[in-house]
């Protein structure tokens, strides 16, 4: 595990030392966490607001894998947000399809023709 570590985020070269980042973050409050986050202490922090703050940058200036990498390098355990699977609607008639093991590409009205929920 690295205490120190020269990076470049922004185009700019820094100087890095995990104490300046602990440093640096006392007092900020952790904005929601909706993607990369940076685990300093206890606190799960969205990682472009940490870069923001060690670097005094704009955090648009700057891609959220520059600061990861600066992070882990200093030995901050960095993660993702897992990807949330999109949630299926179900209607009345593909509950039904589900209910009788039938796909409900195979339901039809008695006509041959695939009928759907309206």
């Amino acid at each position: 595990m690295r205490h120190h570590a020269r990076c470049v985020i922004a185009r700019f070269p820094f100087d890095l030392t995990k104490s300046g980042v602990l440093e640096s973050m006392k007092g900020v409050k952790p904005e929601p966490v909706t993607g990369e986050f940076v685990i300093i202490g206890r606190r799960h922090s969205p990682v472009k607001p940490v870069g923001q703050a060690i670097t005094r940058q704009d955090r648009r200036d700057f891609s959220a894998g520059e600061a990861l990498r600066a992070m882990s390098r200093l030995g901050f355990t960095c993660r993702a947000l897992p990807e949330v699977a999109p949630t299926r609607i179900e209607t009345r008639c593909s509950k039904a399809s589900t209910m009788l093991g039938t796909p409900l590409s195979r339901l039809t009205d008695g006509t041959g023709t695939s009928r759907t929920e309206r």
